[in-house]
């Protein structure tokens, strides 16, 4: 978020403005409403942004043939503009930060935090059915649950890890190993 800021200098965006505008462009015009669905936040915080960048001149809104009362929102000429800008000096930073890699190693790390933040939107919709409870043999094959695929760490520091078994808890007499 504070790197997304700091590229906005200077614009009089915030970060979220910035969400709003890059979603315009990214599937063009929506309704405020379709927005907030989109970006899986609240209508009022979403409306106050369109507003915000519409006193810029880089949203307006227009005649919503579907439905009369909920505009559409779309990208001004200058909207467009200012994102194209963004990108540009976002992806020139990225650039930068990440030579030492390969274009391969970056393509593998897009490719799994692709991956990562499909399975989060599951997670947050309940759209996930376990491979084990959806009958589909092709799925059970090829949808092995993330903890086979990918070791995750235990927990290092100062707080002993979570016991995973009954048996693994302390009892009241007892104290955890530091």
């Amino acid at each position: 978020m504070r790197a997304a800021e700091r590229t906005l200098d200077g614009t009089g965006l915030t970060a979220g403005e910035r969400t709003l505008l890059d979603a315009l462009r990214a599937h063009g015009p929506r309704t405020v409403p379709q927005l907030a669905r989109s970006l899986d936040l609240d209508r009022q915080p979403v409306q106050r942004w369109v507003n915000h960048a519409a006193e810029l001149g880089l949203v307006v809104t227009t005649a919503n043939p579907a439905h009369r009362r909920s505009s559409l929102i779309r990208l001004t000429d200058e909207g467009t503009a200012m994102m194209r800008g963004v990108q540009e000096a976002e992806a020139g930073k990225l650039r930068r930060g990440l030579a030492d890699l390969s274009a391969g190693e970056v393509r593998t790390a897009l490719r799994v935090l692709d991956r990562i933040g499909e399975e989060f939107r599951h997670l947050a919709d309940g759209s996930r059915v376990p491979p084990e409870e959806s009958g589909d043999p092709e799925e059970r094959d090829t949808a092995a649950p993330v903890t086979a695929q990918v070791p995750i760490p235990s927990r290092t520091g100062h707080r002993p890890a979570v016991p995973t078994r009954p048996t693994d808890r302390p009892t009241r007499t007892e104290r955890p190993a530091e």
